[in-house]
């Protein structure tokens, strides 16, 4: 089974190709250029690098969010397209969840950045998510932790000082990189569709844990 997968979810982003489980190539999107820029050109040279064809892809996969709006919405019209043309299935995933899968067992922290000094952020046991995503201040997620915990993701990389400096009450805490998740997405997507999982592209639900800035730019105009 073929899966091409691609992640929009931060400014890098990545595509990836799967044959059963075995990654033939992952590619890292360039962060200066905007993801409508680079889309689907990323997944064109990946392509053409790896030397499938497109009309050979199985399964299409993509992160649902949480993340940027714009990069959500660019990466899901995209792969939706290649889908629908290909009549392939579409199946999502969620960043968070693709996060926790790269830091392994335990107690784990998944941050993505949402800018404004926060971050959407899960807590994962053992791959099993603790709690519904969130948009916060990383303070305040400090605060409700009481174990030592794995940080993963691009939040954690931005928020690494802070996290360190309060490594002492809660133990050890090991802020991880931000690591590309496509290659994850696609083994997960592939996962699922051996188990008959087989989604329509228009099925697609985005991860929206905070409306887009121009609805609250809206509603504040409103407001005056």
């Amino acid at each position: 089974m073929l899966v091409l997968a691609l992640d929009t979810t931060t400014r890098r982003g990545s595509c990836a190709i799967e044959r059963d489980g075995h990654l033939l190539g992952q590619d890292v999107g360039d962060p200066d250029r905007a993801q409508a820029s680079r889309l689907p050109e990323d997944l064109m040279v990946l392509l053409a690098r790896t030397q499938i064809n497109l009309r050979d892809i199985d399964v299409f996969a993509v992160a649902t969010g949480p993340g940027s709006f714009t990069g959500l919405r660019i990466g899901i019209a995209a792969m939706q397209g290649l889908a629908f043309a290909a009549g392939r299935p579409l199946i999502g995933v969620s960043a968070l969840d693709a996060l926790a899968i790269i830091a392994g067992p335990g107690r784990v922290a998944t941050w993505v950045d949402a800018w404004r000094g926060e971050v959407y952020a899960s807590l994962y046991q053992d791959g099993v998510a603790l709690m519904e995503p969130i948009v916060a201040h990383p303070v305040d997620l400090l605060r409700g932790l009481d174990s030592a915990t794995t940080f993963i993701g691009d939040g954690a990389d931005t928020w690494r000082e802070l996290i360190d400096s309060s490594a002492g009450p809660l133990g050890c805490i090991h802020a991880s990189p931000k690591p590309p998740l496509a290659s994850t997405i696609a083994t997960v997507a592939g996962e699922r569709a051996g188990k008959g999982e087989r989604p329509l592209p228009h099925a697609i639900r985005p991860i929206y844990v905070r409306r887009p800035d121009v609805e609250l730019t809206r509603e504040a105009r409103r407001a005056r």
